[in-house]
């Protein structure tokens, strides 16, 4: 079996045994997220409890809770027909999700984690798009000791998911400047200060056992006893890459350079991709500009504009409850004040200018300016694993580390970075890689290089569509028909997710496919291979089988048309009519109608809505 065919491959462990949700009173069921968190006791909820009575699935209430330790409940989909007729409960399953701000695991670090998804996981991990690692198809009686494991080599899941600041991204290439060692650096002084203050992580999981520093106090000075009306997420990224995708983000600081030195930064906010099909009182929104301070600073906004949230976000609508929209509703002005009236004695300016290059990862070799290299490496949508008759994508890369001892930079493209290499080691890593049927960097397109897609089936609870299975296969479709018309070179961006949700940040790309159900997918383009414009809907629903055409033809259209050197990005945006944007019925009504009501509004002087 090809790597083409990874959509055939299943990456769940069958649970051991079965069970239910235990201790849960019919009244559970009906609590909003609001009231199990603030029920939860600082986060600790029934979850101890559960544990120790060995149920094979939490309540729903605990099912929230253990969210914030970086855990989500899951199943394994492509049983749940058979289970069912069987009678039989759901092949309950756990993910689990490392923290690891920027990115960054050292060599120990990374060869634990791989042993461990071995022993408590399904053999696999996954890289993702936050720079983490995700454990899948863990079951119950597995959790604890793995996440002691972790914690043993300084490795946490807590905040990894829930309502709070998620892991914190940051540029990942380890070039040996200021830039880059300070956005790692801010990275992980954000990770450190935003982290829920509850000692009920250490209690429950690493039986009362506390952080190098300090027991946090309670109650909690920046989540208080409610902590965030929904997940909120940070990036930094070094110019002039863009490989953070920094407009998708809650909140993101872009460097002001001086002299090879950060002065200060451009702080955007409000980026977002969630929405629902169809429903346009949701839709994605990139991040706007808010203000500029100084590097001293940084940290003061962070925590202010998380405040600001804390107290503004819609706590009554949880599809509502995102920081783009009071954004959208009440300006950005009015944020900025809120973040001023918070930081007193802290000086800020306008927003200065900004210009940011591709999304598109360091992959192949690099030098540090220090001496050493880099060796960027493509790992298909971010799954680490040893396919039949493919890529030993996980062996591979254990091999490296262990031969080499070189520390590792996960990238939010989900893609593996290996660090601090000796320039006499190149050949040998090639060779090792080669060996393992892992390509390299030049081998691939353009497209497929940068292109990613989210985890969706069969794990996924929200998932409507395939994604990771399918988009190998799909891009290998594509890269014939860019070969074909002699774009392999050409800088486009692919994405896929399996639904709405926009885990894989779609919105944004030349192409998106978003998941509406099985082997059905909206069909989203125009956004940029910089990340810095929204995509419109193209078409509502299209078969998978038929994605191929589809692109086909629009990069016919761009061929014939484009410019000498002009980018399909650019292309797109010279060519297409621009109605107002970003603007909720781009994401929900299709491009021709769009266009009609356009020109329409256009020849009797009316606005198009």
């Amino acid at each position: 079996m090809e790597c083409a065919g990874l959509h055939m491959l299943a990456f769940v462990r069958m649970p051991a045994r079965g069970g239910s949700a235990r201790g849960a009173k019919p009244r559970d069921f009906n609590m909003s997220a609001e009231e199990i968190k603030k029920n939860s006791r600082g986060l600790r909820g029934t979850v101890a409890e559960t544990l120790a009575g060995g149920a094979a699935s939490f309540s729903k209430p605990d099912q929230n809770v253990i969210k914030f330790h970086g855990i989500y409940q899951e199943e394994d989909r492509d049983q749940r027909i058979a289970r069912i007729k069987a009678k039989q409960d759901r092949a309950w399953i756990l993910m689990v999700r490392t923290k690891l701000p920027g990115g960054q695991l050292t060599a120990k670090q990374y060869l634990a984690l791989d042993k461990l998804c071995d022993e408590l996981g399904n053999g696999t991990l996954r890289i993702t798009t936050r720079q983490d690692f995700q454990f899948h198809g863990v079951v119950q009686q597995d959790l604890k000791p793995l996440i002691r494991k972790l914690n043993e080599v300084e490795v946490t899941t807590f905040g990894g998911c829930g309502d709070v600041e998620r892991n914190v991204v940051a540029s990942p290439a380890p070039f040996a400047d200021e830039v880059h060692r300070e956005v790692q650096r801010l990275a992980q002084e954000i990770s450190a200060a935003t982290l829920p203050a509850t000692r009920a992580y250490f209690e429950i999981w690493l039986d009362g056992a506390k952080l190098p520093r300090e027991a946090p106090a309670e109650p909690d000075p920046l989540y208080k006893d409610v902590y965030l009306p929904r997940k909120f997420k940070t990036a930094i990224v070094a110019p002039p890459r863009n490989d953070v995708d920094i407009y998708a983000h809650d909140l993101g600081f872009i460097p002001h350079v001086e002299g090879g030195r950060i002065a200060g930064y451009t702080v955007v906010a409000g980026g977002s991709f969630g929405m629902d099909h169809g429903k346009q009182t949701t839709y994605p929104f990139l991040a706007v500009p808010l203000l500029y301070v100084g590097k001293a600073h940084a940290l003061d906004v962070a925590k202010a504009v998380i405040a600001a949230f804390r107290d503004y976000g819609d706590r009554t609508n949880r599809k509502h409850a995102r920081l783009k929209y009071q954004i959208a509703e009440r300006g950005i002005a009015w944020l900025r004040k809120e973040v001023e009236s918070r930081m007193p004695g802290v000086k800020t300016a306008d927003p200065r200018p900004v210009e940011l290059g591709s999304v598109e990862d360091w992959l192949g070799w690099h030098e540090q300016g220090d001496g050493k290299l880099f060796h960027g490496v493509k790992i298909e949508c971010g799954r680490l694993m040893d396919y039949e008759n493919g890529p030993r994508a996980r062996t591979g890369c254990r091999a490296v580390v262990e031969r080499f001892g070189c520390d590792v930079r996960l990238t939010a493209n989900q893609n593996i970075l290996f660090i601090n290499l000796k320039p006499g080691d190149r050949a040998a890593v090639d060779a090792l890689l080669a060996e393992h049927g892992l390509k390299a960097a030049e081998s691939y397109t353009a497209a497929h290089r940068m292109g990613i897609a989210c985890t969706a089936l069969p794990t996924c609870n929200l998932a409507l569509s395939e994604s990771e299975r399918v988009f190998p296969g799909l891009m290998d479709k594509l890269d014939g028909v860019l070969r074909e018309l002699g774009l392999e070179r050409e800088p486009i961006l692919f994405r896929m997710t399996g639904c709405p949700n926009g885990c894989a940040r779609p919105y944004n790309a030349d192409f998106a496919f978003v998941g509406r159900g099985i082997g059905k997918y909206a069909v989203y383009v125009g956004g940029s291979y910089r990340g810095d414009r929204m995509a419109g809907l193209a078409r509502t629903t299209e078969n998978l089988d038929d994605l191929p055409g589809f692109v086909r033809g629009v990069l016919g259209n761009f061929k014939q048309g484009r410019k000498q050197g002009e980018s399909f990005t650019d292309w797109w945006g010279r060519t297409q009519p621009a109605g107002p944007a970003p603007h909720p019925e781009q994401f929900h009504v299709e491009l021709e109608a769009r266009r009609a009501r356009l020109a329409a509004a256009k020849s009797g002087g009316g606005a198009a809505n």
